[in-house]
């Protein structure tokens, strides 16, 4: 089994290639560093799986998802410290075939890629349950625009980077502040990150 592995952090991102690379089975073909890096390599290297974690610079992991959702023969699982209900929804509409946390047991990630490589899913029951318990009330234009609220991007700067107007933003923004009934775009943001639905 081929696998690229997409983790901005240098350490795990090495410590999960030496894992994997002990399975006889499983050949580490690329790191990539973020879901950007890793999407041009997919298509130098063709691995048959792509292991990302979700937050990640330039192109999350579930952008990444998203991204490879219509290639045959490429499957993706996340591995991600968040086990937030709203991110498994996310990443299971984006054609995720397993959804692992990081404290699991380091035994059950080769066999749990094994499975999804077979055609199968993986994903954490517990997490599954809560999954559906409270859905995401955003749309995929408020989510990024609240995104880059929440990183302190002002209208104007999400405006030119989105190119939309100013007034299209705050209607944006303003959509989302009530949908999650905060007080402001900050306190949108971090309600909207709590849930996993940014």
């Amino acid at each position: 089994m081929r696998v690229l592995i997409a983790e901005d952090q240098s350490m795990v991102l090495g410590a999960l290639a030496a894992l994997l690379e002990l399975e006889s089975d499983i050949e580490v073909v690329g790191k990539a560093v973020d879901g950007r890096e890793a999407l041009a390599m997919v298509d130098e290297l063709l691995p048959d799986l792509v292991l990302t974690d979700i937050e990640m610079p330039n192109m999350t992991g579930l952008e990444l998802a998203g991204a490879l959702q219509d290639r045959d023969g490429c499957r993706v699982v996340i591995l991600t410290t968040f086990g937030r209900p709203g991110y498994l929804r996310r990443a299971l509409d984006c054609g995720v075939m397993g959804y692992l946390l990081k404290d699991a047991p380091a035994d059950q990630l080769a066999d749990a890629l094994r499975t999804v490589q077979r055609g199968g899913r993986v994903i954490d029951p517990e997490l599954a349950a809560q999954a559906w318990t409270e859905r995401d009330p955003l749309t995929d234009r408020e989510r990024q625009v609240l995104r880059m609220a929440g990183e302190g991007a002002t209208s104007g700067h999400i405006a030119n980077t989105l190119h939309l107007t100013q007034g299209t933003v705050r209607n944006y923004l303003s959509e989302a502040i009530g949908k999650l009934g905060a007080a402001n775009r900050v306190e949108a943001a971090r309600l909207a990150r709590q849930k996993g639905w940014l």
